[in-house]
């Protein structure tokens, strides 16, 4: 099995990619409780100085401790790790992780909102190692919340690409939307 590292413009990120599906909705995982959900994600939060572990569809994004080890001495553990799991043939997640759904019927706009993410937005994040999603849209004041994850999440240029990328995308489309904010 290869598998192959991008950087992100996350410097504190690194995208690994198995060369196969890894997982059919995005996960994230922040600590090692979360964790162990996924026998992947409990692995690789076994290494050092992992902060970090973000699912999508054919990746594995691993997030590092600012303070800790660099790259050079992270990355042949982390290459291991995913690769003695695809090897094994160990699920992703353990019986019984699941998401939770979303509850609620949306409206119109927020449905038009969701629709322009997965097709315009998500996918172009995705590239980077990241997702972005859906948190809230407040029909009163026009503003829409997002959640961003993976490299995503505390990615130095975030809000630039919140502001001058998603929010005019939306405002354009959208005229609706007046602004849009990260939920943290």
């Amino acid at each position: 099995m290869f598998i192959q590292t991008e950087p992100t413009p996350n410097p504190n990120v690194l995208k690994f990619l198995p060369g196969r599906d890894v997982s059919a909705a995005p996960r994230e995982f922040l600590n090692a409780d979360e964790a162990a959900a996924s026998p992947l994600a409990e692995a690789l939060f076994g290494l050092e100085n992992v902060a970090g572990v973000f699912f999508g569809s054919d990746y594995v994004s691993v997030t590092r401790r600012v303070d800790g080890l660099d790259w050079s001495q992270m990355k042949a553990p982390i290459l291991a790790g995913i690769m003695d799991h695809f090897v094994s043939g160990a699920p992703l997640m353990r019986d019984g992780a699941t998401d939770s759904a979303e509850a609620g019927e949306d409206s119109e706009i927020v449905i038009e909102i969701k629709q322009l993410l997965d097709s315009r937005v998500r996918p172009a994040v995705a590239q980077d190692g990241g997702d972005i999603l859906f948190d809230a849209f407040d029909e009163e004041t026009g503003v829409l919340t997002l959640r961003l994850r993976g490299a995503c999440a505390g990615c130095p240029s975030s809000s630039a690409t919140l502001k001058a990328g998603v929010e005019q995308m939306m405002k354009h489309y959208i005229p609706e939307v007046t602004r849009v904010e990260q939920v943290l």
